[in-house]
């Protein structure tokens, strides 16, 4: 009798969702050409969404704690290093769980606002504080209440495929240098990973997962809303139809971003999401019922011999149970050297200030154009300060690798931003195998990690980075290494 096996893990899981709408009038702007400061109203709601997760045969305490997983989806662009820690520390704390079982992955909506302890002078930062201590409060409580509601679960993998995502590394003839937009001519991974969680005792769908690489800059410096982006309209539609909250993870999208984008009208936003949102659905009624396989059950003589099929349960004491409720844990780091050129503090406060001044001057003499860009120069100055503040001494990063293998699927938390030719690459060499690639994952402290051929293009990915060429495809090798280690 022929079977056909569909990628799953068996675990326990426990889901929450909680708001975390920052308040109308904090600091906005996110974007070097914008002329605002402040949020003006709310497009869309920003919520984070936790899953603990854990062996489903995690019944003791001392089990549990050691191996269960906090995986959180936050809809924000990032938080920066301080930030960051200070999150992590309180999620500690409060779930008992030590670090490296946490990990936050970011939507990296840049309409969320920039959360950044530095902006506090700025209008509206005054209210930045207060809103961190919140989100870590608000995150604490949710990530709690999911580790208390873990129950058994059938997690079911598939793919499907969006148009949403296109590459933005444009080369511009007549100014003659790269700039960020749409490229017609470039490659991207068009694959929409998905999973869907159902509770073995109830088979009420738990939640949904959508694992999809675009930057969400549908809305750039001329929206002045709190908006999801994309991932908002995305999470309604999936939302509506599967009566579950959707758990969103950004894959490798470094170079990639919608083809329409960097507008103000949020029904764009909308209307990309809605996008991805139908690709998802799709893939998401191709996956088998849970804890089951498609068995041939013979002939039936007809008008036609046909060939018919079902679905078998696996059966609690099989071997396919036993290879669904795997759990192994891949760690360590790999050596990533930094870029020789990397800007010192000092350099940047004294270019800042230039640009200070220049703004000054411009705003002075009614030029708006000249003021908006230096004020754009003054914020990037200010990132690339944010950048080099807490990177280690040394020539190198010790770069960590976090790698789950759950029954049949391989989960990726990959930290910084990276070109979409790194998840490709993984797929090719596992493929059959459902990867699912974070990035972002606690944030990013190497920023972009372009590939080999895209340096020496004068990209902002490239100017961005503080690495140096070759360390994608070194990340990407030792990948392979642990991926495969974990499979075999």
């Amino acid at each position: 009798m022929r079977t056909v096996e569909f990628p799953q893990t068996t675990c326990r899981v426990g889901v929450e969702r909680v708001d975390i709408t920052p308040p109308v009038g904090i600091y906005h702007r996110m974007w070097g050409a914008a002329t605002h400061d402040r949020a003006t109203g709310i497009h869309r709601p920003l919520t984070a969404t936790v899953l603990a997760i854990s062996p489903a045969d995690d019944r003791s305490s001392d089990t549990a704690s050691q191996q269960t997983l906090l995986f959180i989806a936050v809809d924000h662009c990032l938080l920066w290093h301080e930030e960051m820690n200070s999150l992590l520390g309180a999620l500690e704390v409060a779930s008992g769980l030590p670090r490296e079982q946490i990990t936050v992955f970011f939507s990296h909506t840049h309409a969320a606002g920039l959360m950044g302890l530095e902006r506090c002078e700025l209008p509206g930062g005054d209210l930045i504080p207060d809103y961190l201590e919140q989100l870590a409060v608000r995150l604490s409580a949710a990530a709690e209440m999911a580790s208390q509601s873990r129950q058994v679960a059938n997690v079911a993998y598939g793919t499907g495929h969006c148009g949403l995502a296109r590459n933005r590394d444009f080369f511009d003839a007549d100014a003659d240098r790269y700039v960020c937009g749409f490229n017609p001519d470039g490659t991207t991974d068009d694959t929409v990973s998905v999973a869907k969680i159902v509770a073995e005792d109830s088979g009420q769908t738990l939640a949904t997962i959508v694992n999809y690489a675009c930057h969400p800059t549908t809305l750039a410096w001329d929206n002045t809303l709190i908006s999801p982006d994309y991932v908002g309209a995305m999470r309604e539609v999936v939302e509506a139809a599967t009566d579950a909250p959707c758990f969103f993870i950004q894959g490798a999208s470094g170079d990639i971003g919608p083809r329409d984008g960097f507008v103000g009208d949020v029904e764009v936003a909308d209307r990309n999401g809605r996008q991805l949102g139908y690709a998802a659905l799709s893939a998401i009624e191709e996956l088998p019922p849970p804890n089951t396989r498609l068995a041939y059950s013979g002939a039936v003589i007809s008008g036609a011999t046909i060939g018919t099929w079902q679905f078998q349960s696996q059966g609690d004491a099989s071997d396919r149970r036993v290879a669904t409720s795997a759990w192994d844990v891949g760690k360590g780091h790999v050596s990533l050297r930094f870029r020789d050129d990397l800007p010192q503090r000092d350099d940047l406060l004294r270019e800042r200030d230039h640009w200070q001044q220049q703004e000054q001057q411009a705003a002075a003499s009614g030029d708006e154009v000249a003021a908006r860009d230096a004020r754009a120069m003054v914020e990037r100055m200010t990132r690339r300060l944010v950048r080099v503040q807490y990177l280690p001494e040394g020539e190198s990063y010790a770069y960590p690798l976090r790698i789950w293998k759950l029954g049949d699927a391989v989960w990726v938390a990959l930290d910084g931003e990276h070109y979409n030719v790194l998840q490709r690459e993984l797929r090719a060499a596992f493929p059959g195998v459902p990867l699912m690639i974070g990035t972002l994952a606690n944030g990013s402290n190497v920023w972009y990690l372009p590939d080999r051929d895209s340096y020496g293009k004068g990209l902002y990915q490239e100017d961005a980075s503080t690495l140096a060429v070759g360390a994608l495809e070194t990340l990407r090798d030792a990948l392979i290494v642990q991926i495969g280690a974990l499979l075999s």
